[in-house]
């Protein structure tokens, strides 16, 4: 678990910001409303509130800011190193020693102006010490700006560093630009660190975890280091030597067989003596990369020497390759056993392992004759040792046959069913509805009786039982197929004349086209139908009806109807009533349509989300006298 979680400090505003926070929260949250005719003890009462409460509110953001960021002096060395390579440790102290200033000053303002507040003796005094308190402390505020930028950048920065903790198993790996680190963290790790063809890629210290004998281990890929004096090293090659100076890990300096790096194994070589004295009391492992390339028999007899010395020093040399990932899990296995070894050798040198020594006892008992007691082991295990030892034929699965058949296979699960009869196995299984077999209520010979039905109809078709006769049709017969091959044909024209017109204009609705009367029978006269006496017909009747209504209330009302259907139609009923038996029953419609609209009524309220100024006339803003000037001192 790590140590320190720098994610968690809070945010540095910029020194205006800071200001008008504090006066904003200052004006909301005390007291807005004071008249010179109030007692001078209330009036000093109320502006020593105002200085009070800005006073805190400064004191508690300043205390706040400075308590989150980390000191140097208690965090780990590793951190407080690494913190001095990126932001400049003098720097740092200062920023925060000038917000502590800051701090003080703010407090001994506030205790100068309400001690002098209490001898106020008019409402103008006591408010100018007020204003003068308040413009003091952001005067202080605001020549802060510069050490509260810096300190914001920095909790930027710290926020995005990875958290590395320095105290558990962690494999640390070095060298010179573009040898193959990041991809080696890659492949062990989960870890997606960019991968370029060009030195410098990595620019700042990555961290990937990963497992190995159920621990969780931590691999951080530091970036590259050239050859050169400590006081010559940018920022970028400090963080991989703060690393290796304070991080208790097993260190792998991977060098690259191929040079395509651009250094010389030579310039490796150089550099790894330069470093030795940072990999002190540390596992050590030299990672010979892109074996795919070239690998160390390929060397020239001076550079394989080289390495053959490295191997007399005991130092293990592994040849791996990120590419086709020979070697890597070689690499990880050796570095981590090192590793744990390595801790296990330092807690046994220390003093705490001579208080748990003192309460362990492992107790060995003597033997009490020359017997021989070989252990036991069970003759099922023995046979299946033996049949591991010479290989009997495996018994195919599922997924063997389904390789071996290809697209014919077919998942057959039957065939393992453990029953009683194993002829029952591939038994259609009763399909079951509300408790009833299914196959109780199908009748076993409708196909039979299938078959007997379709033998009698060919029977009958071919007796011509169903052959229409044409001689028996009569004249009327004749009569309506001629006339309807008319209205066909007349179809057919009118479905022409229709695709030769503007399909694309404006169309006018069937219902608001007025056909004459005389064009509609004359149409219907040349199609071959009778069109007289069709004076009461119900095309007739209805262009009838849509008369006016002026024309029609002339008629006069104390005249008996002639007829039923000459009589004057009744005034039609309301809509809400139409349908309804009584009075009671329209009672109860009503009742069941108005529980209906309570949902939406009460769904149609207006709510948070409604376009509405709750308060036309905030207090805070209309409150208190005004005269000329602006209000921005309230």
């Amino acid at each position: 678990m790590a140590l320190y979680n720098f994610k968690r400090i809070v945010v540095v505003p910029p020194a205006k910001d800071f200001i008008d926070l504090t006066l904003s929260k200052t004006q909301r949250k005390t007291p807005t409303v004071i008249h010179k005719h109030y007692q001078i003890h209330r009036i000093r009462q109320f502006y020593m509130r105002k200085v009070k409460y800005t006073q805190q509110n400064y004191h508690d953001r300043l205390t706040q800011i400075i308590t989150d960021f980390p000191k140097l002096d208690d965090i780990h060395p590793f951190y407080a190193d690494l913190m001095n390579v990126l932001y400049d440790k003098d720097h740092y102290k200062l920023a925060l020693g000038q917000i502590n200033i800051a701090k003080n000053l703010i407090n001994n303002v506030a205790k100068d102006y309400v001690r002098l507040m209490k001898y106020g003796d008019s409402l103008y005094r006591c408010k100018q010490l007020k204003r003068a308190a308040l413009g003091r402390m952001c005067t202080i505020i605001k020549r802060q700006k510069q050490s509260l930028e810096y300190l914001e950048q920095v909790r930027q920065h710290l926020s995005r560093l990875p958290t590395i903790d320095p105290n558990t198993r962690t494999l640390l790996l070095c060298g010179y630009p573009n040898v193959g680190k990041s991809s080696f963290i890659n492949k062990v790790t989960r870890a997606d660190v960019e991968v370029q063809p060009y030195a410098f890629t990595t620019k700042s210290l990555f961290v990937g975890h990963m497992d190995y004998k159920y621990l969780r281990w931590q691999v951080v890929d530091t970036p590259g280091i050239l050859d050169h004096p400590l006081e010559e090293r940018n920022t970028i090659e400090m963080q991989a030597i703060t690393a290796l100076a304070h991080l208790r890990a097993a260190v792998l300096y991977i060098m690259d067989l191929s040079e395509q790096c651009g250094h010389s194994l030579d310039e490796q070589l150089e550099l790894f003596r330069n470093i030795k004295p940072l990999f002190a009391n540390k596992p050590l492992i030299i990672v010979a990369n892109k074996c795919d390339v070239k690998r160390i028999s390929d060397l020239s007899e001076e550079n394989q020497k080289m390495f053959a010395d490295l191997e007399a020093d005991g130092l293990p040399v592994i040849e791996t390759s990120t590419l086709t990932e020979e070697g890597v899990i070689q690499v990880k296995t050796e570095a981590c056993d090192r590793l744990l070894t390595h801790r296990v050798h330092t807690k046994m040198k220390g003093n705490k392992v001579n208080d748990v020594l003192n309460r362990l006892h492992l107790a060995v008992p003597s033997k009490r004759d020359n017997k021989e007691r070989p252990p036991f082991i069970p003759e099922g295990v023995l046979l299946r040792k033996k049949r591991m030892e010479v290989d009997m034929p495996k018994k195919k699965l599922e997924k063997d046959l389904e390789m071996e058949m290809g697209d014919e296979y077919v998942l057959d699960l039957q065939k393992y069913w453990d029953l009683m009869h194993s002829s029952e196995k591939y038994d259609k299984i009763p399909e079951l509805w509300e408790g009833h077999n299914i196959a109780d209520y199908i009748d076993p010979d409708i196909m039979k009786k299938l078959e007997q039905l379709e033998e009698e109809e060919e029977l009958r078709q071919a007796a011509g039982e169903y052959d229409s006769d044409s001689e028996s049709e009569d004249e009327e017969m004749m009569g309506i197929r001629q006339l309807a091959q008319q209205i066909r044909e007349k179809k057919k024209l009118k479905f022409l004349e229709s695709k030769e017109k503007d399909t694309q204009g404006p169309k006018m609705p069937r219902t608001a086209r007025k056909i004459q009367r005389k064009t509609l029978e004359k149409e219907m006269s040349d199609l071959g139908l009778d069109m007289s006496g069709k004076d009461e017909a119900n095309y007739i009747t209805q262009t009838r009806r849509s008369r006016s209504v002026a024309r029609k209330r002339k008629r006069e009302e104390s005249e008996p109807p002639v007829s039923v259907a000459r009589s004057r139609s009744s005034s039609r009923t309301p809509r809400d009533l139409s349908g309804l038996r009584d009075a009671k029953m329209v009672k109860k419609t009503k009742t069941m349509m108005k529980k209906a609209q309570r949902k939406m009524n009460r769904l149609g309220k207006k709510g948070e989300a409604d376009r509405h100024v709750f308060d036309l006339k905030p207090k805070h803003l209309f409150s208190g006298k005004r005269k000329s000037g602006t209000t921005q001192r309230r």
